[in-house]
């Protein structure tokens, strides 16, 4: 009995009372570096040298001792809830206006040995895509896309060494009312709204190459198990410039990249997406954004949060902010400008007008219905917008219009918000630019805060090059390209919470957590028990 640190179990007892089990249950808890604790080391090890370096109570010795074993036992743990992650290659984001869609595109690196991809960043869908083995896909060569220097990719299974392909049972498939055997790989097709576009294809699972910076560590290399769609068939827009080399869903649905990292422990539930005005910006993984900035608190369809919707209370044209205004919208940086619904269009471009002194002017092929020309004088006094959230939380969008140089030497802008039918609208990249936009996703929130984007990530080299002759890297959207955005779900109609686990159940588990524990332990003294009669 003098070789085993005894621990006292009082079982108390299981009484019925109204119909529920309640468990009394109690342990006499030993401080490891309590004077009982040093008795029972030195009967155990019977090394008397012990005495001299048991560290005295609240001393610096016995402070420093319990603060370095708490930080060896959760160094690992603060590590994963600590670190951000973003691509290889660097966490910049790069914008090429026309010529790409008028989306923000990233490169990343997937397959072993790497291969790079240049993905745009839609946080209004879930799937990772990349042309695969193409049937139908956009040119890969760098001749088609002046503003690359080096040829775009076409990602080969057979050519990366932890390549896999994702079964029909798996829980990540789909699709499997399409499937002959669950052994089959699982196909996908991703359907959007613009007209006929779509990609389709199998998928796989592969590595996605990552790089980490925390507050407890130097920048390392991260390697993660990703699942994406092998593109064989892309349509539509993906065959004109618009993602030609993939597209990352950011959404929160399981098979995003966000959701498939936060699965795997690297990071906290949670990223982040800022575009500046200068065709750049960044992309973090696990980051939740600064304690000063401000939310508002995403809407569930129903009781599942399938998309970034919010709601808006107010908008705000100038510093009248409209009666009758509020609206919800999904937050989508694959919606490359905002739209609202017809009538609170209605009423923000009537007011918007009343604002603007500068002659108003229709201009041939364009969607946008509210253009001006004006003096530099005039374009100084164009009205600012923002939307109004829930605590009165205020969003300021410093890039509702475009502008661009006429022949007669006045400045011609157009308020960049459209029209859309439906009850809902959709906050896009314009009204993003200058803000750091937060997906919190373990809170349930939309979070922002005026930000120059600055790149954490060092700014490796992002492989980019000025347009030739100094052109505009942003040139006028098509009609086509003004009248797209990215709607993939039903909006919601009443903001709900997710009703919360029964307490009684919690009680039951916890329950059966603390007979497992006190079996574990008896079972282990009658061990102890069982050697010491040997």
């Amino acid at each position: 009995m003098a070789n085993r640190l005894v621990i006292v179990l009082l079982l108390g007892l299981f009484t019925l009372e109204e119909g529920s089990v309640a468990l009394t249950f109690s342990l006499k808890l030993v401080h490891r570096f309590s004077n009982e604790a040093k008795e029972r080391w030195m009967s155990r090890s019977g090394e008397v040298s012990l005495v001299d370096s048991w560290p005295e109570k609240n001393s610096v010795e016995y402070l420093e001792l319990l603060l370095s074993n708490d930080l060896k036992r959760n160094r690992i743990d603060v590590e994963s809830q600590t670190q951000l992650l973003f691509p290889s290659e660097g966490s910049q984001t790069l914008f090429f206006g026309n010529q790409f869609y008028w989306l923000h595109y990233t490169w990343i690196d997937i397959g072993t040995p790497n291969v790079s991809f240049l993905v745009a960043l839609d946080a209004g869908s879930n799937l990772l895509w990349v042309p695969c083995q193409c049937i139908q896909c956009a040119p890969m060569s760098a001749t088609y896309y002046p503003s690359l220097d080096r040829e775009l990719s076409e990602y080969d299974p057979s050519l990366s060494r932890s390549s896999k392909n994702l079964s029909c049972s798996h829980q990540l498939c789909k699709s499997q009312a399409n499937c002959k055997t669950l052994n089959d790989p699982c196909p996908y097709i991703a359907e959007y709204s613009t007209e006929d576009t779509s990609s389709s294809g199998y998928l796989v699972e592969d590595i996605l190459h990552l790089a980490s910076v925390s507050k407890h560590a130097s920048k390392s290399s991260v390697q993660a198990s990703v699942v994406f769609g092998c593109g064989r068939k892309q349509s539509g827009t993906y065959l004109d410039g618009a993602a030609p080399d993939g597209l990352m869903g950011l959404g929160p649905g399981d098979n995003s990249v966000p959701s498939l990292l936060a699965e795997a422990g690297l990071i906290k539930n949670s990223f982040s997406i800022c575009f500046d005005d200068n065709a750049s910006g960044r992309i973090l993984f696990g980051d939740q954004g600064l304690a000063s900035q401000q939310s508002t608190p995403f809407l569930p369809i129903g009781e599942k949060y399938e998309a970034y919707f919010v709601g808006v209370e107010s908008y705000c044209v100038g510093s009248s902010c409209l009666q009758q205004s509020g609206f919800q919208a999904m937050v989508d940086s694959g919606a490359s400008f905002t739209y609202l619904p017809t009538d609170i269009y209605n009423k923000v471009v009537t007011e918007f007008d009343k604002h603007v002194s500068a002659q108003r002017v229709s201009l041939q092929g364009n969607s946008w219905k509210y253009c001006y020309n004006a003096s530099s004088k005039e374009l100084l006094n164009v009205p600012s917008m923002r939307l109004i959230f829930s605590s009165n939380q205020s969003f300021i969008t410093p890039n509702h219009i475009y502008t661009f140089p006429d022949e007669q030497g006045f400045t011609t802008f157009c308020l960049t918000v459209m029209s859309v039918d439906g009850d809902y609208g959709v906050i896009g990249q314009n009204f993003m630019i200058g803000h750091h936009m937060v997906f919190d996703r373990v809170n349930l929130t939309l979070g922002w805060s005026n930000s120059n984007c600055e790149d954490l990530s060092n700014k490796t080299n992002v492989h980019i090059r000025p347009p030739p002759d100094g052109g505009s890297t942003a040139p006028l959207p098509t009609t086509q390209q003004q009248s797209t955005s990215n709607m993939h779900a039903v909006a919601p109609t009443t903001a709900k919470t997710a009703p919360s686990k029964s307490s009684a159940a919690s009680l039951l588990q916890f329950h059966s957590l603390l007979i497992s524990l006190i079996s574990s332990l008896l079972l282990c003294n009658l061990m102890g028990l069982l050697q010491s009669s040997d």
